[in-house]
């Protein structure tokens, strides 16, 4: 009876022990977050006044005047990829726009905001290296949540690629799906569309952080893409469909009395070249 009784104390102090340690470690995780929490909101608080000091009053109050961005932007929303990678300065100059794996359809409201509201002469789709959402669809995602699956399903690659060439092949999509989108702002050469790569991993073996130009309005050829110039489409100049202003007739018309009067000759040292305008009854007048 005793022995019972001494493994039953045992196991119930075991057990004890064990609910100890799980509130132990539940308290410790939770104290372990908040520590980042405060952490994150110091480092917060101290860049954002290191920034004020940094910026003169002027560079604010330029912005609060409104924004006229250079280009919208589309980006994965990959913690490791941000505007300060190929922008030092990207206030003002982006109109950016963040969501899993860089993607038009998923922002399409935004993306026409950037384009037909602000008139950005440039929109940008920017993928990298090592993304999680390509790695994703070239696997199995199922088990992901119905709001995540939903955003995965969009992405348009073969499911055996590899990751880099993924990003790239992910890129050509969204630019070609902008031309489609676009396709009267492009013609009319209003609008550009690029597609880039960040490559932080340097997996393209060209450099550690380099921004690769790897699409211009659906031209990828290496070469191609060298001169960028050559692949802008010139603004169309606009056809006014109002008639035009017709000359008056004091300084237009030519009476018949006047298609038959000899014509002067210049009285200048040097010869000069007389254009008169006359109608189909006037002789062409002689150039002396």
């Amino acid at each position: 009876m005793n022995y019972f009784r001494t493994i039953f104390l045992i196991c119930g102090l075991a057990l004890g022990l064990h609910a100890q340690a799980e509130d132990t470690h539940e308290t410790k995780g939770a104290a372990d977050q908040n520590t980042v929490i405060i952490n994150f909101l110091n480092e917060l608080k101290a860049d954002n006044s290191v920034y004020m000091v940094q910026h003169k009053i002027e560079f604010f109050a330029g912005l609060s005047k409104g924004q006229t961005p250079k280009a919208t932007v589309v980006t994965c929303a990959d913690s490791r990829v941000q505007a300060n990678m190929f922008d030092r300065a990207p206030e003002g100059d982006l109109f950016t726009i963040r969501n899993i794996g860089n993607q038009l359809v998923t922002a399409e409201g935004s993306v026409e905001y950037g384009v037909h509201h602000l008139h950005t002469p440039i929109l940008l789709f920017i993928g990298h290296s090592r993304c999680g959402a390509i790695a994703a669809v070239g696997g199995n995602y199922s088990k992901e949540s119905a709001a995540i699956k939903k955003e995965l399903d969009t992405i348009d690659i073969p499911a055996d690629i590899g990751n880099m060439e993924g990003v790239k092949a992910n890129v050509n999509n969204q630019v070609t799906g902008a031309m489609e989108k676009f396709s009267e702002e492009i013609e009319s050469g209003h609008l550009v569309v690029i597609g880039a790569v960040m490559d932080f991993a340097d997996d393209l073996h060209q450099g550690a952080g380099k921004l690769h130009v790897i699409n211009i309005n659906g031209k990828t050829d290496s070469n191609l893409l060298e001169n960028a110039r050559a692949l802008l489409t010139p603004k169309k100049a606009k056809v006014s469909s109002e008639p035009r202003p017709e000359k008056h007739a004091e300084t237009t018309a030519v009476t018949h009395e006047q298609a038959e009067a000899p014509v002067a000759k210049p009285k200048v040292k040097a010869p000069k070249k007389v254009v008169t305008e006359h109608t189909d009854s006037q002789e062409p007048a002689e150039h002396h």
